[in-house]
């Protein structure tokens, strides 16, 4: 479908340029553009598949800037890995999730022991997953935690995924660590021990203990 378009696309500049008495000697220079639109399109599109509208509305994602500016502060500002979850953040944003772990991907294979990319990788696998914590995503954030065992970053992000994907009880212990790594003075420790006190309390519930 592609193709016939591009087809129609080509024809449709002749005739114009013709109706328009353009001089002949200047439609190599329209011919031009179009056979460089051509390229393009063979090389970034994909012209074998049928056309359909798209809704812009329908790849629209939100994202949580509360847990975005969490992980600013549980990972700090660094300045390498944070230009790689940026970039995967505006990603999954616009729906394209799969770009957004192949960032992820592009920034560990130049940095191999970054937790904060590890716990992204972990992230953005699940975002692309529809919020399913896939074997993928849970081997990120356990490598994450493997890297650094007393961080509680990727604990506490690994019990977020699994909160989000309605694993309460498996998300508990994650979270518990976390608020035993945290840092006394840490900003972010309250809201970790909230959450934690929350899903305490859920859980209890659940059981028939209010």
């Amino acid at each position: 479908m592609g193709w016939v378009m591009l087809a129609a696309i080509g024809i449709a500049t002749v005739a114009l340029l013709w109706l328009l008495g353009v001089p002949r000697t200047l439609w190599m220079f329209a011919g031009a553009a179009v056979m460089l639109g051509a390229t393009g399109y063979a090389l970034q599109g994909s012209p074998m598949l049928p056309g359909h509208p798209v809704s812009r509305e329908a790849e629209i994602r939100e994202i949580d800037q509360g847990l975005l500016e969490l992980r600013h502060q549980m990972f700090g500002h660094i300045t390498f890995a944070n230009a790689y979850l940026v970039a995967s953040d505006a990603l999954a944003r616009a729906g394209r999730t799969r770009s957004a772990v192949s960032v992820v991907l592009g920034g560990i294979r130049h940095s191999p022991r970054d937790i904060a990319l590890w716990t992204g990788l972990g992230l953005a696998y699940t975002e692309h997953d529809d919020g399913y914590v896939s074997p993928a995503a849970r081997m990120a954030f356990e490598h994450a935690i493997e890297l650094a065992p007393g961080h509680p970053g990727p604990p506490f992000f690994y019990g977020m995924a699994l909160v989000r994907a309605g694993e309460f009880a498996a998300a508990r212990p994650y979270w518990q660590r976390a608020v035993q790594l945290a840092p006394k003075d840490a900003k972010y420790r309250d809201g970790l021990r909230l959450r934690l006190q929350l899903l305490d309390q859920f859980l209890a519930a659940e059981n028939g203990n209010p």
